[in-house]
């Protein structure tokens, strides 16, 4: 993978998000060149992956540590570091834990945070900074719409990365995508009836 720095549309993207490995994948190759955003995250969001992998995946600290490395390698410019003082400038948010994401963005100038916990982002609050708060799902209709050949094309080289047919990946980006896979199988259908 290579990050397109010239690119300026910015995402953090919160832990819940690097989490499920369909989906991370899905949004990392978005990133890869031709890259359509920069992916940003923090040691604390990278801290919070690994945990839960471990803790509630059941990853061993050998297979946590590898995808870690891989996403470090393939994104060098992707970790940020948060200012202390700037962690505790952020105004308070529903989930305190996730002021660290907030922060990031803010630091980073990011346009979006890619999240499933949306109700933990106020966009009252990240609208003086302007930045979106986004499901994974709206966020990659979002990107399909702005260039919708480049991501089908992005979708099939994951399929066939993974050694699946898209019908398989697309059944199992379902579940945290339904809406963007819903969009790839109308255009797919629209081809197959042109």
């Amino acid at each position: 993978m290579i990050l397109t720095v010239d690119n300026e549309y910015a995402a953090v993207l919160d832990a819940c998000v690097l989490v499920p490995m369909p989906l991370c994948d899905t949004l990392l190759r978005c990133a890869e060149d031709p890259a359509l955003f920069r992916a940003l995250w923090s040691e604390q969001i990278l801290e919070e992956v690994k945990r839960t992998l471990l803790q509630k995946f059941g990853y061993t600290a050998a297979q946590v540590e590898y995808r870690l490395r891989m996403m470090r390698e393939a994104f060098p410019e992707a970790c940020v570091s948060v200012p202390p003082a700037l962690l505790g400038a952020v105004p308070e948010i529903p989930d305190e834990a996730d002021k660290h994401v907030v922060a990031a963005a803010i630091h980073e100038g990011a346009q979006v945070i890619v999240t499933s916990n949306v109700k933990h982002f106020p966009q009252e609050m990240l609208t003086p900074h302007h930045i979106l708060v986004q499901s994974p799902d709206d966020f990659l209709i979002h990107q399909y719409h702005l260039n919708p050949d480049v991501v089908a094309e992005k979708i099939d080289t994951q399929a066939s990365a993974i050694g699946q047919q898209r019908s398989v990946l697309l059944g199992l980006l379902a579940r945290t995508l339904p809406a963007f896979v819903e969009l790839l199988k109308e255009r797919q259908n629209r081809a197959e009836t042109s």
